[in-house]
């Protein structure tokens, strides 16, 4: 692998610095943001517009850590890729180049699942929680790693972490596998607004697909999941019945066999968020962990609706959100487990 060595062990998966890399930290022009801010009672802390750090899992149980070099803040403290957050630059954004930075984190290798932001009032740190997309080897690609790793999530306690990472592992580890999946019922969600739907229904179906798909790009606020931390980028499934199926094809998708899913890939979304800025960047890295998949149903849509809620469950994702007004499917879906939670047309109309 070019630009460092493997060091494999046991459980273990490492890359140390490369003998080339230069000490010290980088010389040349610095973005406005490499500064300290500071407190009204002098606390300072590292970047003027905020921090922001990428915590990845592969999926396999491990999670990408660096061992910080000696002349950093906290030197020789394990933690998370991530630094000062540039000038207009919101958070994911900034995590995710900073990842790319210090530990060449692909930029279309991460699958967003939450933001967690530490608020001082002067200052933010935004930890982005994401799962590799694809394999990926990392590689030392600044002066400000002694080493990274693969960790399994049981061993990261037992390393010397840096003090605000250590602080925030016990949430964050609680929550790693933490998969929130929305099933909408599109008839309903579309039916619920007396805007002339009737008169075209793919092409209500296919507005609300799109707005779903830009909903997936920046994420749900935190509160509106009943979950903990800042936002999150849920799993979505959007059902289309009778003549909505066509929306499919108008937006964007090409329409599977009856029954199949078909992906719809969420939009860029550049806009922060109030909290922190976070918010999914532009291009292609900081998506959901899936695309919104679009199912038509072949018959019943309630059946459709269900059997979605169902493989969600079956999935271990939680808590799976179901939009439908309808009471008959309420009923149904509620008794598929207390992971399901159901929702009003309204409260997803709401974050559009």
């Amino acid at each position: 692998m070019t630009g460092s060595r493997p060091v494999v062990g046991a459980v273990w998966e490492a890359w140390e610095v490369p003998d080339a890399t230069p000490p010290g930290p980088p010389p040349g022009p610095r973005d406005p943001g490499d500064a300290w801010a500071v407190g009204p009672d002098g606390t300072k802390a590292w970047g003027r517009f905020g921090a922001a750090g990428l915590l990845v899992d592969d999926g396999s149980g491990r999670v990408l850590l660096q061992h910080r070099v000696e002349w950093s803040h906290h030197g020789g403290t394990w933690g998370i890729p991530g630094g000062a957050r540039h000038l207009g630059e919101d958070a994911v954004t900034g995590a995710l180049r900073e990842s790319a930075e210090e530990a060449g984190v692909p930029d279309d290798g991460v699958d967003l699942r939450h933001t967690a932001v530490l608020d001082l009032g002067f200052w933010t740190y935004t930890t982005v929680v994401g799962r590799a997309s694809r394999p990926f080897e990392p590689v030392i690609a600044d002066r400000e790693s002694l080493e990274l790793a693969w960790v399994p999530v049981d061993d990261v306690e037992d390393l010397p972490l840096h003090p605000g990472f250590g602080a925030s592992w016990p949430a964050l580890r609680e929550r790693i596998t933490t998969t929130p999946h929305v099933v909408v019922d599109a008839a309903n969600v579309v039916g619920s607004v007396p805007d002339g739907w009737w008169k075209d229904r793919a092409g209500a179906a296919a507005r609300l697909v799109s707005a779903v798909s830009a909903l997936a790009g920046v994420g749900v606020v935190a509160a509106e999941l009943a979950l903990p931390f800042d936002r999150w980028w849920p799993r979505w499934t959007v059902v289309l019945e009778g003549e909505a199926r066509g929306a499919v094809g108008a937006a964007g998708a090409a329409a599977g066999a009856a029954g199949a899913g078909a992906a719809v890939g969420a939009p860029a979304a550049g806009a922060g968020a109030a909290a922190g800025g976070a918010a999914a960047p532009a291009g292609g890295a900081g998506s959901g962990l899936s695309d919104v998949a679009v199912v038509s149903a072949p018959a019943s849509g309630d059946d459709a609706i269900v059997e979605a809620t169902r493989a969600a469950v079956d999935a271990g994702h939680a808590p799976v959100v179901v939009v439908t007004a309808d009471r008959g499917l309420r009923s149904r879906v509620e008794a598929l487990g207390t992971s399901v939670a159901v929702r009003g047309p309204s409260w997803l109309r709401d974050q559009f």
